[in-house]
């Protein structure tokens, strides 16, 4: 109920504390990508941070200081956790400095989880598994503990060589979504990663330039965290390989200010299997030819199709149709300015 009213707060509160309203509001959501919920207190903290009457600091503090008084003994481990964490992410995210350096990614492990881990800050020494509820159980492969140093340095190295002249171009957000994917992959700490990952990403995008500033890691944290999933996870016997395009969702939705659905059940792999098992009509020709050139240019007029195929545009229209009808391919936005997009 507390959780209600404070969404309710967030959209009636004066738009001149925008800033402070995103910062609590990604706080908060990212929780919930490790199934944590804050306390009533830490939602009247936040209020109190908001309206001006503390500095994220004071906030922090007192977050800090309530979880030593006996009031606080009430708490379980997890929900002190959330609390903790969520106003460090508040202040972090409210600050405008920053580094891109694995050195600040380890940084921002440090200080969201110190005095919580007693792995904060610390490269994990050991490997790891994770039962994800998106891959029925399975695990994704996580970088091996004996080289995520190299891994990390590879990562950061090969971002730095990408051109950003193009900032909103489908490339561009392809190598975003690739590089965020890559770097959630490595999972160079114990947990907490995926917390860990959201801050840094936020912040460089920021000092990029990216507006970055919606509530979609807010309202959507556990969707980010499935999608990161599947775009590293590849099971060869169930035919399912990586798959990028639930995150490149999120991305576009991000950045480009896009509406893509983001439930979810889309990104279970059970729900993409009997996608696939649909996908059994028999395509002809001319319509794999119009499926090739989607796949090169989702932005491609039927007037182009047809000149690249050599049918009527009419024939076009017809061949699109009978696609669409069989989930094959979508409009994404208007017919104007929208793109397609090829369902597997």
């Amino acid at each position: 109920m507390k959780e209600l009213d404070f969404e309710q707060y967030i959209r009636h509160t004066d738009a001149s504390k925008k800033d402070k309203k995103l910062a609590w509001s990604t706080a908060i959501g990212l929780q919930q990508v490790d199934g944590l919920k804050p306390s009533e207190y830490l939602y009247e903290t936040a209020k109190r941070n908001i309206e001006g009457e503390l500095t994220f600091e004071e906030a922090k503090k007192l977050i800090d200081s309530y979880y030593l008084t006996q009031k606080a003994r009430h708490e379980d481990e997890r929900t002190e956790e959330a609390d903790k964490v969520s106003s460090r992410i508040a202040q972090l995210l409210s600050e405008p400095s920053f580094n891109f350096t694995p050195y600040f990614l380890i940084a921002i492990h440090k200080r969201l989880f110190d005095g919580i881990f007693k792995f904060a800050g610390k490269i994990r020494d050991y490997d790891i598994t994770k039962r994800e509820w998106v891959l029925d159980g399975d695990t994704v492969m996580y970088g091996a503990a004996f080289d995520l140093d190299n891994a990390l340095v590879y990562d950061f190295k090969q971002e730095q060589s990408f051109d950003y002249s193009d900032p909103f171009s489908d490339a561009t957000i392809k190598h975003i979504t690739f590089f965020v994917s890559r770097l959630w992959q490595i999972h160079p700490f114990g947990e907490g990663n995926t917390r860990t990952t959201a801050v840094f990403v936020i912040k460089y995008l920021r000092s990029l330039g990216y507006k970055a500033d919606n509530d979609i890691f807010a309202d959507n944290s556990w969707y980010f965290r499935n999608a990161l999933v599947r775009a590293n996870y590849t099971n060869v016997q169930r035919g399912i390989q990586e798959n990028q395009v639930f995150l490149e969702r999120f991305f576009r939705n991000l950045l480009l200010d896009e509406h893509n659905e983001l439930k979810n059940r889309f990104t279970h792999i059970r729900y993409t299997e009997k996608i696939a098992q649909k996908i059994t009509v028999k395509i002809t020709v001319n319509q794999q030819a119009i499926i090739d050139e989607i796949r090169k240019n989702p932005f491609i007029t039927q007037q182009q199709l047809s000149d690249i195929v050599g049918i009527a545009r009419f024939n076009i229209n017809r061949n699109m149709k009978k696609l669409k009808e069989n989930g094959i391919i979508k409009r994404i936005g208007s017919d104007k300015a929208g793109r397609w997009e090829v369902i597997k």
